[in-house]
């Protein structure tokens, strides 16, 4: 998970140094790509989840539940790794913390989207994905303030593809995940005379993320085709 953040990291990273989410949107498509179809050893949303389905006999709320813990579990491991070091290391870790939260918050929440029965190559799944990373209360604040016209659900199902909307989103994505990374680093600059406690901060608070976003997702992205389980 560290070489995948390096990865796209030096491509996010002057964006979200100079916190502009409007420049880093576009990257964000590109990291979201990156999460659904895979790269080399990097397995696609799709793969992860068939992969979790023949696991557990085609049930698909077990396989959600399966590919929510594995991705707790990769969320906890990147955070550790980049929340450990002093504050010299902040310009480098801060966008590769927010590459690698993208990642694996966007494949968790494409393997839910495919087992619930959603095409990943149609541009509305996908942007739908990429809403569901703000997670149920920036997405409830946001439908309350008109900063979102509707629901992951109502994107996915849309009659037709809206790129502005799309372009819209993923800005609000970059600056809720620049938010989000920046509010951690300054929860844990009090721990670094602590040997190690940084990085437990971090593992923490981005497992507990990615968990309040899985659960969002289960719950917004309602199963459109009854898969068949599989003997």
């Amino acid at each position: 998970m560290a070489g995948v953040a390096r990865f796209v990291a030096s491509s996010l990273a002057p964006a979200a140094q100079r916190f502009a989410p409007q420049a880093a949107a576009g990257v964000l498509r590109q990291i979201l790509e990156f999460a659904i179809d895979g790269y080399q050893r990097f397995p696609s949303a799709e793969r992860v989840a068939e992969n979790k389905l023949a696991k557990v006999g085609g049930d698909p709320q077990l396989a959600i539940d399966a590919v929510v813990d594995q991705h707790i579990r990769l969320a906890g491991v990147q955070g550790f790794v980049t929340s450990i070091g002093g504050l010299i290391t902040l310009p480098v870790a801060l966008p590769a913390n927010m590459t690698g939260l993208a990642i694996v918050q966007a494949r968790m929440v494409a393997a839910i989207a495919h087992i619930r029965g959603y095409d990943l190559d149609d541009p509305r799944v996908r942007t739908a994905v990429i809403t569901c990373l703000l997670g149920e209360d920036g997405v409830t604040d946001r439908l309350k303030k008109s900063n979102l016209v509707t629901s992951p659900l109502a994107i996915a199902t849309a009659p037709v593809f809206d790129p502005e909307l799309d372009r819209h989103v993923s800005t609000e994505v970059v600056a809720e995940l620049i938010a989000r990374v920046s509010g951690k680093r300054m929860a844990i600059t009090v721990t670094r005379r602590v040997p190690l406690l940084g990085g437990a901060v971090g593992a923490t608070v981005d497992g507990w993320s990615t968990y309040r976003i899985g659960q969002y997702a289960d719950k917004s992205l309602i199963r459109r085709i009854r898969r068949p389980i599989e003997p």
